[in-house]
């Protein structure tokens, strides 16, 4: 698909018209009689043609001055993928606008991290989604007041200032804008017991995630669960278990795959991290990933077609902190996916900072770069030249020398990775990947690849691999997911 989709009117007509849940978050319908958006699978019967116009955001839509529909709730659709494919202005400032940089620094801090005048940045925004940063970050506001309204007992006041909004008058005046209700109207819609019949516990989330089928969980989540550091991740129940470090404070998180959603149950020190929350566990998990877009480009070799049509939907697991999984990349060199595991906790105890978890047994955060680069090196159980790795990589982390973020351009970090003594192609691409996001990072001197390539006939050697893995971008990412479900390691495999 390409950029600018809610241009190509004949499509989104038709997307419409068919009521595909596939382009919900690519594109929104308004309807002009009505003054309502809606995503394009919204249940209704579909408007006339001609009372219909198509906008590349919520938040152009709101601009424009149309309301959310009530029956297909727009505002909750998975984001768009454009975002996760590409590294421009406006991917990266849409990522950071999501973690919600603009709340917490304005635009001129978005600006900043970005390297670009904030009218470059405004320009950009409004010349491709029709809003500019603030009725983004709005937009934004608006859906995790919704989502606090509907999923917890709390009184309104404190859900104002927990999503962001500078005054009650203002988070009022927005929701009943956005949603045509106030926001005790939006709670009175509920049923008793809360959203989708969810009992409230106290200072407990539970939220769906929405994502674009397929989605196939089984390497997703055995990948995360096969890797977690005890402490700080654990599988207990069906879920996916972690601390989040936060900008406000800490949280814990459990996701739990299920047919049509993500089972989201939340903790947070402070709920203005919400958002930030929410964005950190759908990048995790990648669910505004476009699996038909995906499955289409690697279906059309034929030694993946049978992988592909065997388990489709597969994801790319990422992670919470890039910072975090470059120290753990750098901890897993040359060693099992065991003895990764076991330096990593020992680090935990000695330099993470403690939690309390009443649901489980996760105990610490993980530690920032400032705390592992004060570490003794001697006490690191490593050879030498791995040691002088890990001790420049969190050196060159905490003094800012080198910065690593969602809104990173995946061409110059990869660069400045590998002037780092120690860093090969395998880690740095395993970072660009997993870390960073980008779709299209391979593994050719990979293991798994390398085992992976001999079973299906695939060429040998790295540089042949990789000339033969042109035909697969710029999904490569999602190749290697495949190719690595091959084998019975267990992260292929959802934990028992």
């Amino acid at each position: 698909m390409q950029n600018g989709m809610h241009t190509e009117t004949e499509r989104c007509l038709r997307a419409v018209q068919s009521k595909d849940a596939r382009f919900d978050g690519w594109f929104f319908t308004a309807v002009t009689t009505t003054r309502i958006y809606c995503r394009p699978s919204c249940p209704v019967v579909p408007p006339k043609p001609q009372n219909m116009t198509f906008f590349p955001s919520a938040a152009a839509c709101q601009q424009a001055g149309f309301r959310a529909c009530k029956r297909c709730r727009p505002d909750t659709s998975p984001g768009s993928p454009e975002w996760n494919h590409r590294a421009d202005l406006v991917a990266r400032a849409m990522r950071l606008i999501g973690d919600g940089i603009v709340d917490r620094e304005g635009v001129p801090g978005l600006a900043t991290r970005l390297g670009y005048s904030t009218r470059q940045i405004e320009r950009q925004l409004l010349a491709e989604l029709g809003a500019g940063p603030l009725s983004l970050a709005r937009a934004q506001r608006a859906q995790t007041a919704r989502l606090l309204i509907e999923t917890t007992p709390l009184p309104m006041a404190e859900i104002a200032f927990a999503a962001g909004f500078s005054s009650i008058r203002t988070f009022n005046d927005t929701v009943r804008e956005v949603f045509a209700l106030s926001p005790t109207e939006l709670r009175a819609r509920l049923p008793r017991k809360g959203a989708a019949g969810v009992t409230h516990t106290p200072g407990v989330l539970n939220l769906r995630l929405p994502f674009r089928a397929p989605l196939h969980p089984d390497n997703l989540f055995g990948h995360l669960a096969a890797t977690a550091v005890p402490g700080v991740e654990e599988w207990r129940d069906g879920a996916y278990r972690r601390t989040l470090r936060l900008p406000y404070g800490h949280g814990i998180v459990g996701l739990t795959p299920t047919p049509d959603h993500i089972a989201c149950r939340l903790s947070l020190s402070d709920l203005r991290d919400l958002p930030v929350a929410i964005s950190r566990c759908r990048r995790l998990l990648d669910l505004d990933a476009d699996p038909v877009a995906v499955d289409d480009q690697l279906r059309g070799d034929p030694v993946l077609a049978p992988l592909v049509g065997k388990a489709p939907g597969r994801r790319v697991p990422r992670t919470v902190d890039e910072a975090e999984f470059a120290v753990r990349a750098v901890l897993g060199q040359q060693v099992s996916t065991a003895a990764a595991r076991t330096h990593a906790a020992r680090l935990v105890v000695a330099h993470g900072d403690p939690v309390d978890d009443p649901e489980g047994g996760l105990t610490h955060l993980f530690p920032t770069p400032a705390a592992l680069a004060a570490l003794d090196p001697e006490s690191l159980a490593m050879p030498r030249t791995r040691r002088a790795t890990f001790t420049t990589l969190v050196a060159e982390l905490a003094e800012g020398r080198l910065h690593l973020g969602m809104e990173s351009d995946w061409a110059e970090a990869r660069a400045r990775l590998l002037e780092l003594p120690g860093f090969g192609p395998w880690t740095v691409d395993v970072i660009t990947m997993r870390a960073l996001g980008d779709p299209d990072a391979f593994l050719p001197t990979d293991l798994g690849i390398r085992y992976a390539a001999k079973e299906l006939g695939l060429p040998a050697t790295p540089a042949a691999l990789t000339a033969r893995a042109a035909a697969w971008r710029p999904w490569r990412a999602y190749a290697v997911q495949y190719l690595w479900a091959t084998a019975s390691h267990p992260i292929n495999f959802l934990p028992a």
